[in-house]
């Protein structure tokens, strides 16, 4: 069964037709060409595809490409404006809080929606809030060390 859906995604309206079990995470690969948003295992346990939807991070394998019908959703692509990074983007860069890449922009959208919700979270707050995130390269001291640094310059600007 094919049903239409509407979202607007990293600012832009999109309409498409999708198949009732597409997956989120599918069809912003697929549909939408943005291959920041990434696939790893299917079962929710990784944190690779998470993005914001309506504002919240949502890990889009375990969300239906129909039920964001009429929602508002911002990937990885989504987060730097005019051309310059997203503080959290800067963060992980100044901070080398990635070595293979792949869990960056689930680590990336995570950290993000915890800094909008605590923009000051302790070393211990930023490690509970990246439990559904996995890494299989670091440690996460710099992972975190990545998201201190982008809350301090979050703070610097407000």
């Amino acid at each position: 069964m094919t049903n239409n859906i509407s979202v607007k995604v990293n600012g832009k309206t999109h309409t498409a037709t999708v198949e009732s079990r597409d997956l989120l995470v599918h069809f912003l690969r697929e549909n939408l060409s943005l291959t920041g948003t990434h696939v790893g295992c299917d079962t929710s346990s990784c944190g690779a595809c998470t993005i914001h939807v309506d504002g919240k991070a949502v890990k889009s394998c375990t969300m239906l490409a129909v039920q964001a019908d009429g929602c508002e959703i911002t990937t990885v692509e989504g987060l730097a404006s005019n051309g310059e990074l997203h503080p959290i983007q800067a963060g992980f860069k100044e901070e080398h809080g990635l070595q293979c890449g792949f869990c960056t922009p689930g680590m990336m959208m995570t950290a993000t929606d915890l800094l909008k919700n605590n923009p000051n979270p302790s070393e211990h707050e930023i490690r509970e809030a990246l439990e559904g995130n996995f890494c299989r390269c670091t440690g996460y001291h710099n992972i975190v060390r990545s998201i201190q640094h982008a809350a301090k310059v979050m703070q610097e600007a407000t």
